[in-house]
């Protein structure tokens, strides 16, 4: 039994015409090559070769609550589900992170892998050779824009590891199949130091990457798109440490598990408020550069509805099938179905979103277009008895994005599309059937195109899948300024308003600061909260601000555990509501003779009842929901990190689990199958 495959998970590069790569878990097979790198990496197509490979999807889409640059995958909402089991979004199926004592320590698996980014090293370790000897041909530039997009790859990957289990080993090279050198390659380190190895691997990058590789298309990695990760890594980490100081999820913190491993036990942050300010400057530093680049899309406010309606520039970015035009872009992946390169967002997204909708408390925190929450100005708020009033006088954005019943999901090419849902109409929650049920009742055209052509085949959409956006640079910006200075400067302050003016959003955000009341905030947003703590009016709105533009892009996640935002769910669960179903929409819902078809409180029951509330509780229909057991969504401070699988401290061990070098996340058991211990 061979440790290599579990440490590294070898992956054996077969290069024919092209280059393939096939990975083999064989714990008995060695990895093999038919062209030994001895003979490859000669030329910058080569290097290109390979380096195309990597852009290719890597994983089975899981719906895992983390941006992908695998982007849309096919049979689901793609990145626009990736917010589901959020405060933002939620579907029918109870999430077990939500759940303690569900979410247990895997055996086997889970995210101590390291397949991709040993095809990193092994690129950077060959091709480095070669190209110190002299031995590549071709052009200096395009050799460069080769090693920058790996570079940017192994960043990428690591900052996954960063985001999921914290603390990482640091593997730069790949490595023997020999024993000693893979188990000192097993040991973690600080992910402090981790934070500092990608950001380092992105400045790498930028140093190489072209600023325009592929002639304006922005479907390569340009050296825009490392600043723009750049921007995101640091903001992540910076937050990290400001809100989990002085924990067992930062280095050095009461209760750091790495303390206990020698290896890592004189570890300190000398300065840890001056390294999280770093963290924060260089998230500004390479925001701005991003956000002056690449100007917003235009917001008309229109949402088309007939073929003699002008387009919305901001509505198709989302939806369109070539995104090189559009200035926000930094990044996309471009589908072809004639090449079988597809997915199924547009047909997801003129139903019910594979049963992904917005909860009523991410409808309800959309500010009034006059700048002022809902229940600072009642008089302006239309309430919510209908989803026609709920889009009333609000955020462009909310009003742009949720579907409303009769609103046209189609206007061109309608002949042939017989996968299309032409009129939106009421939203469909007691079906079963994820590719036409809903799940909140709210929702969202994100994603979608009025354009037939996407509609004429299961699975053979090919509308382009934004990667990176600009939008989110000038919310990294703002954010991480304020983290640093409790301040915005004349930047940050130019950033909001273009934010908000975008929207359609008067913006002056002293406006809404000043309306702001964060016990009414708290009802309806997780972000409203930091360590259990409300946090200031003004951070908040800030917050608000990235909430309500990145809708049903992948980052809420992502964010919510960057602030430490789920504390206050271990003592008080939260129930994700979705729209008014127990008001007039309940008529809605009755069959040819009148009778309402809504079943609740039996064991197949296709809605929660008016008992509960009279909106919608999605994950509590079942009377056996655990969720609803709980009283509500619940959370466990282990949560805030993924458990390690306990095969990758035996096969690292000499004498049982706790002679291993890995050691486990905070307040996780070293007992396959046990849930968290706090």
């Amino acid at each position: 039994m061979k440790l290599y495959n579990y440490l590294i998970k070898f992956c054996t590069c077969i290069m024919v015409s092209s280059l393939f790569v096939a990975c083999t878990d064989d714990l008995n097979q060695s990895p093999l090559s038919t062209i030994p790198p001895e003979i490859y990496f000669e030329s910058e197509s080569q290097l290109e070769s390979y380096v195309n490979n990597l852009y290719a999807p890597r994983n089975q889409w899981d719906n895992g609550n983390d941006q992908e640059f695998d982007v849309h995958g096919n049979w689901s909402f793609g990145t626009f589900g990736l917010d589901n089991n959020t405060d933002n979004m939620n579907n029918k199926t109870s999430a077990n992170h939500f759940i303690p004592g569900e979410w247990r320590v895997d055996q086997t698996g889970g995210e101590w892998a390291f397949t991709f980014i040993y095809k990193c090293n092994y690129f950077l370790k060959h091709a480095q050779e070669k190209l110190d000897a002299g031995k590549i041909t071709g052009t200096r530039v395009n050799i460069d824009q080769s090693f920058g997009e790996v570079y940017f790859f192994r960043a990428f990957e690591y900052f996954k590891k960063l985001q999921r289990v914290g603390d990482f080993p640091i593997v730069t090279e790949p490595l023997p199949n020999e024993m000693a050198p893979l188990i000192e390659a097993s040991k973690r380190q600080p992910r402090t130091e981790v934070a500092k190895f990608i950001l380092a691997d992105l400045d790498k990058a930028i140093s190489l990457l072209k600023e325009n590789p592929d002639g304006g298309r922005k479907n390569r990695i340009s050296l825009y798109a490392a600043y723009m990760l750049k921007s995101r890594v640091a903001l992540y980490e910076g937050t990290w440490m400001k809100y989990f100081k002085g924990t067992a999820f930062v280095p050095g913190g009461t209760g750091w598990p790495g303390a206990a491993k020698d290896y890592n036990s004189g570890y300190t942050i000398a300065n840890y408020d001056a390294v999280m300010n770093d963290f924060f400057q260089q998230c500004i530093d390479a925001s701005k550069i991003v956000a002056d680049k690449y100007p917003l899309v235009t917001n008309n406010g229109v949402l088309q509805q007939s073929i003699t309606d002008v387009e919305n520039p901001y509505h198709n970015m989302f939806g369109n099938t070539d995104l090189r035009g559009y200035s926000e872009v930094i990044l996309w992946k471009q589908y072809d179905r004639g090449l079988g390169i597809t997915h199924n967002v547009p047909i997801a997204a003129q139903t019910g979103g594979y049963v992904n909708g917005l909860t009523r408390g991410y409808v309800d925190n959309f500010l009034l277009d006059n700048g002022k929450p809902i229940y600072a100005d009642p008089s302006r708020y239309a309430g919510d008895d209908y989803i026609a009033d709920v889009r009333k006088n609000r955020d462009g954005r909310l009003w742009l994005f949720l579907k409303e019943p009769q609103q046209k999901n189609m206007l061109f090419n309608t002949e042939g599309a017989g996968r299309a849902n032409p009129i939106e109409g009421y939203p469909n929650i007691t079906s079963s059937n994820a590719e036409v049920g809903y799940g909140t009742g709210y929702a969202i055209r994100k994603g979608g195109t009025f354009d037939g052509r996407q509609f004429t085949d299961n699975g053979g959409c090919y509308t382009g899948s934004i990667v990176f956006r600009s939008a989110e640079a000038y919310l990294n910006y703002i954010e991480a300024y304020y983290e640093k200075n409790n301040s915005l400067d004349g930047v940050a302050t130019q950033y909001w308003k273009s934010l908000r003016d975008r929207a359609k959003v008067n913006n002056d955000f002293n406006i809404t600061i000043a309306s702001t009341d964060m016990s009414k905030e708290a009802l309806n947003d997780w972000g409203a909260y930091s360590a259990g703590q409300l946090i200031s009016p003004t951070l908040y709105n800030i917050r608000r601000e990235r909430r309500s533009e990145l809708m049903a892009e992948g980052l809420r996640m992502a964010d919510l555990r960057r602030w430490r935002s789920l504390d206050q769910l271990i003592a008080r669960p939260y129930h994700l509501e979705g729209m008014k179903l127990w008001g007039p929409m309940k008529a809605w819902y009755v069959d040819d003779k009148g009778v309402s078809i809504l079943k609740y409180g039996v064991v197949d029951a296709n809605v929660s009842g008016p008992e509960q509330s009279v909106y919608m509780r999605p994950q509590e229909i079942n009377p056996n929901s655990l969720v609803l057991k709980q009283g509500g969504c619940k959370w466990a401070m282990a949560h805030y990190l993924y458990p390690i699988a306990i095969q990758h401290f035996l096969i690292t061990s000499s004498g049982g689990v706790e002679s291993s070098p890995i050691y486990q996340n905070p307040y996780w058991s070293l007992v396959a199958n046990e849930g968290a211990i706090q």
